[in-house]
């Protein structure tokens, strides 16, 4: 017989395999030899009140033998005489997923990647990192894997209703993901394991004869009768293929002016611009777990995250990527704008958390960059708010920063704490440097923050500017239905890029969804 039961466990007994069938057996009036093994379906911590408990949900084997988790695995075949192909611009994660679907219903998918390969992404994130030297093809954005490669890692999303979520995280498992994905409430991988997971798609679609292109930037579409063709990229090269499915992330600028050029339909979206704020992680633990002062969270504890959301003026101001044990790092894309991230490893281990704080940017707010209505107007605005923290870093990509009740008091920092940021920081008034209304609503909303948690208003904590790449600034139109450009025939925008994902696993089954599209395509037209 298996049975699920749901358990409150102390964070001590969580992890003992013994301890979870002593209580399983105890719920259900068994003796502890009956439960021969469980599953672990999810699990999930309960800190509100003075003791942090571990919620447990289990699927236990009474009186039978027990069987490990059954990942479920992707079907793949050998595409590469295949009938169709379907050209993928970007290997983020709506592009790599896109190109599993493809090979699964028995089409060609050549991956076009502007940036190189996860291992040869690192020698230029060091560059920049050390040096304030940035590779406009190859950083935290761009490259095999796209921004979630080197971003973290999260897995959680509220983004159910657009498709499998469960299947995204089981084909993560199959290429080296930690099982544990597959229970945990707030699922991470972690930036220092996500390189052999994105290596091991590669190679996936590499042998099911599927082409994966490095160093491939694309520079136009081929477009005859309001149908797309192919595409050709900086090299010279030309690629013709059924279908285009762009994928090219919330950074890729240069795509955005090249649809407007080409006359192509796109939107000016709403999006969100901030700080990226760093508390000591022994902060937060307190604050979470309920500390006493001076006293560590429990060993058998995570380092605690946050959530906060407060409305100012009508205007939202929210906490973004909260990286608990992690690292702010330089996230731009072009030499003279600065823009900064999180990202934490798998064990969480660095001694500060750091999470964005953003406000809500609405199309009213950037009204006086849209000179003849130009769709493009976000992205400038985003744009010139990132060149004027690049300034008042003093070049390097050294961020302006400011401790977070100076920065409410509109006082310049005399000091600035330790801080994570490795190209460095210095003081600077960051009301100066944001745009009014980013910097009145987080201010205020800082306040409202330290109350709902105790200690977290400190000069201890330290704001790095900017946070500005949180969303894309432009949407690409699709048919609802079908999730082709209303435009193109054939062009299926997908992902953060065109507005329809917000982070790893809501853009890996956008690009899923997409696939399964063109699939839909292409029988038509045969």
């Amino acid at each position: 017989m298996q049975q699920r039961i749901t358990l409150k466990l102390l964070p001590s007994e969580a992890g003992l395999v013994s301890t979870v069938q002593q209580y399983a057996a105890q719920t259900i009036g068994v003796d502890t030899a009956a439960i021969t093994g469980y599953q672990v379906i999810k699990r999930s911590i309960d800190a509100r009140g003075r003791q942090p408990w571990i919620l447990l949900t289990i699927l236990a084997f009474v009186n039978e033998p027990f069987q490990e988790r059954t990942v479920r695995e992707t079907f793949l075949q050998d595409v590469s005489k295949a009938k169709h192909r379907v050209v993928i611009i970007g290997a983020g994660p709506a592009g790599l997923f896109a190109a599993l679907k493809l090979i699964e219903q028995g089409i060609k998918p050549i991956l076009l990647e502007r940036g190189k390969d996860v291992r040869a992404r690192r020698r230029d994130l060091a560059a920049l990192n050390k040096e304030g030297i940035v590779n406009p093809e190859s950083n935290y954005c761009f490259g095999e894997g796209g921004a979630g490669t080197y971003s973290d890692g999260k897995l959680y999303t509220r983004s159910t209703k657009r498709g499998d979520v469960e299947r995204i995280l089981n084909i993560l498992v199959q290429f080296g993901a930690p099982e544990k994905i597959l229970y945990e409430a707030h699922p991470h991988i972690g930036t220092n394991k996500l390189p052999d997971i994105i290596t091991a798609i590669r190679e996936q679609i590499l042998s099911c004869g599927g082409d994966f292109l490095f160093e491939q930037k694309v520079t136009d579409l081929l477009v005859q009768n309001n149908t797309i063709y192919g595409v050709t990229t900086a090299s010279g090269d030309s690629f013709t293929a059924d279908a285009v499915i762009l994928a090219t992330g919330h950074s890729a600028r240069d795509i955005f002016e090249l649809l407007y050029n080409k006359k192509i339909l796109i939107e000016a979206k709403p999006f969100a611009l901030g700080v990226r704020v760093e508390h000591p992680q022994s902060i937060i633990d307190t604050i979470q777990y309920h500390c006493a002062p001076g006293q560590s969270r429990d060993e058998f504890l995570p380092p605690a995250s946050y959530s906060l959301v407060q409305q100012v003026n009508e205007r939202g101001v929210f906490s973004f990527c909260m990286c608990p044990g992690g690292i702010i790092a330089p996230a731009a894309t072009s030499e003279g704008e600065l823009v900064v991230n999180g990202w934490s490893p798998s064990k969480r281990n660095n001694p500060f958390a750091n999470s964005g704080i953003v406000t809500a940017v609405e199309l009213k707010d950037f009204i006086h960059f849209r000179k003849n209505n130009s769709p493009l107007s976000g992205m400038y605005f985003q744009q010139a708010v990132e060149r004027k923290a690049f300034q008042y870093g003093g070049g390097k990509f050294v961020a302006p920063a400011q401790r977070m009740i100076d920065f409410t008091q509109k006082k310049l920092s005399a000091t600035l704490p330790g801080c994570s940021y490795l190209p460095g920081i210095t003081s600077a008034p960051l009301n100066e440097v944001l745009p009014p209304f980013v910097a009145n609503a987080l201010q205020k909303a800082f306040v409202e923050f330290g109350r709902k948690m105790k200690g977290y208003f400190t000069n201890e904590a330290v704001l790095v500017a900017t946070e500005s790449r949180t969303s894309s600034p432009v949407r690409i139109p699709r048919d609802r239905e079908t999730t082709q450009h209303p435009q193109i025939k054939g062009l299926f925008p997908c992902g953060e890029g065109a507005g329809y994902a917000g982070g790893i696993v809501s853009a890996a089954m956008d690009g899923q969804r997409v696939a399964i599209n063109a699939e839909r395509l292409l029988l038509n037209k045969a």
